[in-house]
């Protein structure tokens, strides 16, 4: 099996490459083509998924991910839904039961860091004078509900700990925590979904 993973920056390529195959296992052969952010991505997704509709093969499979950014999940959602049934696909969302599908819609609440603040022993195996104890206060219980936006909460604590001084490098800092990543022990719920429709992607 082949998946072409379509994503809307640099840093959710980097995290891709170290977590596919720790959830997939070496044997799926995968591609991420990136975007040029959010708007690039969802203005090219209806022509890029009717190009792939005319010569995918049957046992390809396509993942769109993106981030929420704010925008209301189930409007966007629903537009990526909508995109993928005009173009001819089965989605896991309209599939009925049992059925076959190939492209699974994605997406991170409210962006990619939330899925490192899922983890938060990978962030402390990245940058060891992190605070292991990050994980117990209130403010970070629930990665996809922190306010404020999460890769502002990732570029504090980072600070504060006295790395990425200069401002927070989104694909350094995805590359050296998605390393240490463990998919079964993420506690971000948009990860666990995004982990789960990827394994019931490539099972069927």
């Amino acid at each position: 099996m082949h998946i072409e993973f379509l994503t809307e920056e640099v840093s959710a390529q980097a995290v891709l490459q170290q977590l596919l195959p720790k959830i997939q296992g070496e044997h799926i052969t995968f591609d991420i083509r990136v975007y040029r952010g959010k708007p690039d991505l969802i203005k090219k997704l209806p022509e890029r998924l009717k190009g792939y509709k005319s010569w995918i093969p049957p046992e390809w499979r396509i993942v769109v991910l993106i981030d929420e950014d704010r925008e209301d999940c189930q409007n966007l959602k629903a537009k990526l839904e909508e995109i993928a049934k005009d173009a001819g696909f089965v989605t896991k969302t309209s599939a009925r039961q049992g059925e076959s599908f190939q492209v699974l819609n994605r997406i991170a609440v409210e962006e990619l860091e939330a899925w490192f603040f899922g983890d938060i022993s990978a962030i402390c195996a990245a940058y060891p004078k992190m605070s292991a104890s990050l994980g117990a206060k209130s403010s970070y219980r629930d990665p996809d509900a922190i306010s404020g936006g999460t890769a502002e909460a990732l570029e504090r604590v980072l600070r504060k700990a006295g790395y990425h001084s200069g401002g927070l490098e989104k694909v350094k800092a995805a590359k050296e925590i998605s390393l240490h990543m463990i998919p079964e022990q993420n506690n971000s719920k948009s990860f666990q979904i995004f982990r789960d429709g990827l394994k019931a992607l490539i099972a069927h």
